[in-house]
This record gives structure tokens, C-alpha cells and sequence, in this order.
């Protein structure tokens, strides 16, 4: 029901009230001319030629008109209503039921790929420890290795035991 309506004011109008300010204000006082014949041998007053219309000064103004007070509705305009109303209730209950269904379903999916995508165990690399000591005293004391001789000892005996308990016991 939000009509809006627009008025169009014309030149002539912007002319025609233009005359009357002009017939009204006391500055100007017009003397009444004597209406005589016009004849085509006359020449016309300068006064007329040397006017311009003020419109062609102003563009024709738009304004705004309130929309008309509401008439009542019919009986079939208020039932559709209703139903556009209930309509629209229904379709916000269905748009939260489908935002709760969308984050159940990314939840189960989320749960599906950790479930099938995982890893499985790995065994850690036995003598990590007693590996990078040795490699970090080699780096120590490059221009004498020797110093480093217990630590590669203690490397070598971590690497017997793992694959002691690693390979079964072989009967001989």
C-alpha cells in the first residue's frame, strides 16, 4: 500500500504565478493600457520582445504526494493474507530445521573422516635419543672423534637391544 504520487508543475503554471506576484507587488504599479484593435501593420511593444518567460528559467518542479488514506480490504485480500502469514511462519520453522540438520550432518561427516581417513599406529624410531647425541657430538668435536666414544657406544648397545626385541629368538 505504499503508492507514492508525484506532481508535475509546469511552465504555464510557473508563468501563471509569476503574473500574479508581479499584479500583487506594490513596487510595481501598472497602468492599465486602453485595449485597442491589433492590426498587423503596428509594430509590437519592445517591452514584450525584450522579455524572457521566466519558465524557461525553472524546470518544472516534482513533488511528493501522500498516499490515499487505506480503503477496506476485501474478505479474499485478508484470507490470502493469512495464509501468506502462516506461509511465512512455516518458512522460518524450515529454515532453522535445516540449519540444525546442516550441522548434524557436517558433525557425522567430521566424525565419518576421522573414523575412516586415520592414520594407523606407528611404531616410534627405537634410539632416537642416543642417535641425535651422537651425531650432536660429532658436530662438537669434529677435529676429535674419539671423544665421542661413549656416546656411540651407548648408540650401538640401544640398536642391539631393539632388534634383539624386535626378531624373534632363533633356535640354533
Amino acid at each position: 500500500m505504499g503508492d507514492s504520487y508525484t506532481v508535475q508543475i509546469s511552465t504555464k503554471l510557473i508563468n501563471q504565478l509569476a503574473r500574479e506576484d508581479e499584479k500583487r507587488s506594490p513596487r510595481k504599479v501598472r497602468k492599465p493600457k486602453p485595449k485597442t484593435p491589433k492590426s498587423t501593420n503596428q509594430p509590437q511593444n519592445t517591452e514584450t520582445q525584450n522579455q524572457t518567460p521566466p519558465a524557461a528559467i525553472f524546470p518544472p518542479l516534482f513533488l511528493p504526494v501522500p498516499p490515499p488514506a487505506p480503503v477496506e480490504a476485501l474478505p479474499e485480500v485478508e484470507s490470502i493474507r493469512q495464509v501468506l502469514k502462516e506461509s511465512e511462519k512455516v518458512l522460518e520453522k524450515l529454515k532453522v530445521e535445516e540449519s540444525d540438520m546442516l550441522k548434524e550432518l557436517n558433525k557425522r561427516s567430521k566424525e565419518l573422516r576421522e573414523k575412516e581417513f586415520k592414520l594407523p599406529y606407528q611404531n616410534p624410531i627405537p634410539c632416537m635419543k642416543e642417535r641425535s647425541d651422537c651425531l650432536e657430538c660429532y658436530k662438537n668435536y669434529a677435529n676429535d672423534p674419539l671423544k665421542c666414544a661413549d656416546t656411540v657406544k651407548r648408540f650401538a648397545d640401544c640398536a642391539w637391544k631393539s632388534r634383539q626385541s624386535a626378531s624373534p629368538p632363533s633356535n640354533k
